[in-house]
């Protein structure tokens, strides 16, 4: 899994060093406090404090980069939407019947910012630590350890999945199999691989739970006991928190 979410978690910096719990409770309050910006002074201090924690982190840029790929998508149809299809304030017009908005223009910004700097907080949140300690620290905060285990499996094995879908393509290719349009052959192909890779998924993940079950798993027996969290963590999470809910009152006197 040299690709996932964690894979940075070795490196030290504050955000690294911080208590797994007090960064989970006080990072995910600044996501829903973003979450409800709409003001825009509000949102581009949302966007420098989300600079500044992943500045903070220490994660390197290009991290940020490849994980905002397919997102990147979603964003780019927004933006080239929006502006054409709301708002009644036209900026710039194309004959009578295509114009670029103000309203949609703004409204695309709004979300475009918003959602980079959710996207960015949510990178610092797990990746600056091993998954695993994740869960762990969701499971002390109260969730039922059978969906930790349930995510960190989903986790764990979707990588692998990704793998065998690689090969397969891999192999679908040297066998002189080329996209080349969309037809109903390529359609039948992909349907295949799909099922094919659906099987697969399947027949591994019941190894899985009889391989677990011999070794005596249960809901308890995975629990792991975390120390309690420093002076210094506590301080951390009363300023975050004590951030998201400064941000929230300012929106809502705001707006």
């Amino acid at each position: 899994m040299t690709n996932g979410l964690d894979r940075y978690a070795n490196l030290d910096s504050p955000i690294h060093r911080w208590e797994v719990r007090c960064k989970f409770v006080g990072l995910m309050s600044l996501i829903f406090a973003f979450s409800g910006v709409q003001d825009s002074g509000l949102l581009v201090a949302s966007a420098i404090v989300s600079a500044i924690l992943y500045g903070l982190s220490g994660l390197p840029r290009s991290f940020w980069i490849s994980r905002l790929r397919y997102p990147g998508y979603f964003l780019a149809f927004i933006v080239i939407t929006l502006p054409f299809t709301s708002g009644a304030t036209h900026l710039i017009e194309f004959g009578d019947v295509v114009a670029i908005s103000l309203e949609g223009t703004l409204a695309a910004a709004l979300i475009v910012v918003r959602f980079l700097a959710i996207l960015t907080v949510t990178l610092v949140l797990f990746g600056t630590h091993p998954i695993v300690e994740t869960l762990a620290g969701l499971r002390s905060l109260g969730l039922p350890s059978f969906l930790t285990d349930t995510m960190l499996l989903f986790y764990r094995y979707l990588y692998d999945i990704i793998d065998q879908f690689r090969v397969m393509q891999t192999a679908m290719r040297l066998r002189g199999f080329q996209r080349r349009q969309l037809n109903w052959r390529y359609i039948k192909v992909l349907a295949l691989l799909s099922g094919t890779l659906l099987v697969r998924s399947y027949e591994q993940s019941e190894q899985i739970y009889r391989a677990m079950r011999l070794r005596g798993y249960s809901d308890r027996s995975s629990q792991r006991q975390l120390a309690p969290p420093q002076q210094g963590d506590r301080l951390a999470l009363a300023v975050t928190v004590a951030l998201a809910i400064g941000i929230a009152i300012a929106e809502f006197y705001l707006n």
